[in-house]
């Protein structure tokens, strides 16, 4: 088992780590500086904390420069420092003028979250611990496409990011909300996850190895190329609920997706959830054509109530009714993640229920067998139970997917990693 100590080091160079300080010296949340209330507030800024820069889309962030007397290039410009050359700090900005960087700096922060462990596996997925403003947890999980012919490396990489710290909504087999819900994150939370998990990986495999970087290179900026990306694609199913935190995810989604921003496809984004029916129907009514997944994990209300309670206020034929709606107005095919777990939901008599739902709502079925949490009572099938359960599913000429080992071998449950370091932080305390 990984101890707090052991975290991956990552250069001193980059801004997302803090050199030295091992997971163990994280402070717990009583113990962090509260914003100061004692001066006025500026105006936009909320009970006396300020935004992060990254929070803004180009709409806004040119809106509040028009209103200063700048020219319109200058929210460009900004915009470029951070999405392009990944700047991280107001300095860096140098084509801005200094009256502006300050002004800038007074009225927003340019925060990065921390990382506090990176964990890799056998075949190369690896997730990553944040800790945020407030000494809150995260995770977020990179995993690659399988290799390309020839040993030749992965084209695709997709980030798995989270949008809570906890989750209210007590799926019986998920690590994220056995401690509860704390917190939405906030847009440039889910942002930042994104440009840290490119910074760092982009860090450590590029300019570390490069001869033309100096001991005293600044770090402030990072993309020497800026038209590359690590990540091509998002699966928004880390540890929280999507769309329970919905306005949030929404402008974190826009600025990720929008060509001055993140620049990856809404095609390329998959927003999963345990089934909130309202928010489905609102996100189809969205413009912007991001694909949809629905955590299933049960045909029947009895095996679905059963592992999730969002189940009982919104039974599968509310649900369904919600997918429906949703594939009436994209016309996109759905995918249904189905976790198997042994002796609950793997059993080939769960398969005709199973075909009948995803071929009424033209969806496709991943399943995912379980990575078992510290603490429930849940197994991962014997892989001869999953084969069959994939093997009566096709049968059905349903399209679906069988996940093998990506992340098994780490912490690889959502959650699993954060409540792990978490009570191992307590056991410090």
């Amino acid at each position: 088992m990984m101890k707090p100590s052991d975290a991956q080091p990552v250069s001193r160079k980059s801004p997302w780590v803090k050199v030295g300080a091992p997971a163990r010296k994280i402070l717990p949340a009583r113990d962090l500086v509260k914003p100061d209330t004692s001066k006025p507030a500026l105006a936009g800024v909320k009970g006396g904390v300020r935004a992060d820069i990254k929070s803004q889309t180009r709409e806004t962030l040119a809106e509040t420069l028009k209103e200063w007397g700048e020219q319109p290039f200058r929210a460009e410009q900004v915009l470029d420092w951070l999405y392009k050359r990944r700047a991280t700090c107001w300095d860096a900005m140098s084509n801005l003028p200094k009256a502006l960087r300050d002004r800038l700096a007074e009225r927003f922060t340019l925060g990065a979250i921390e990382l506090v462990r990176k964990q890799g596996s056998r075949d190369t997925t690896q997730k990553f611990l944040w800790r945020l403003r407030d000494g809150a947890l995260i995770e977020s999980v990179l995993i690659p496409a399988n290799p390309a012919l020839y040993g030749e490396a992965s084209d695709r990489h997709t980030l798995c990011v989270s949008t809570q710290v906890g989750c209210a909504y007590g799926c019986k087999f998920c690590a994220s909300g056995l401690d509860g819900w704390k917190r939405n994150l906030t847009p440039d939370e889910i942002v930042e996850q994104v440009l840290a998990v490119e910074w760092l990986s982009g860090f450590e495999f590029q300019v570390s190895s490069s001869s033309e970087a100096s001991a005293d290179a600044k770090p402030e900026t990072r993309n020497q190329k800026p038209e590359t990306r690590l990540v091509s694609n998002l699966v928004i199913m880390g540890m929280g609920e999507p769309l329970a935190n919905y306005d949030n995810l929404l402008r974190a989604l826009s600025i990720l997706n929008a060509p001055w921003g993140g620049g990856i496809g809404a095609r390329k984004i998959t927003i999963s959830t345990s089934g909130l029916a309202p928010q489905i129907r609102r996100l189809a009514d969205e413009p912007l054509q991001f694909k949809l997944a629905i955590s299933l994990h049960g045909a029947t209300d009895e095996v679905r109530t059963k592992l999730m309670p969002v189940n009982r206020r919104f039974p599968i034929h509310e649900l369904a009714a919600a997918c429906d709606y949703h594939f009436q107005k994209k016309g996109k095919m759905i995918t249904f993640e189905y976790i198997l777990i042994a002796g609950v939901n793997d059993h080939v008599s769960q398969v005709r229920p199973l075909a009948h739902l995803a071929q009424r709502l033209h969806a496709k079925v991943n399943l995912i067998p379980y990575n078992s949490v510290e603490g429930l009572e849940w197994q991962r099938p014997t892989e001869e139970a999953q084969e069959a359960f994939l093997a009566a599913l096709e049968r059905w000429h349903v399209p679906a997917t069988l996940r093998r080992e990506k992340g098994h071998d780490i912490d690889a449950a959502c959650g699993q990693l954060r409540l792990k370091t978490e009570r191992e932080l307590g056991g410090l305390a």
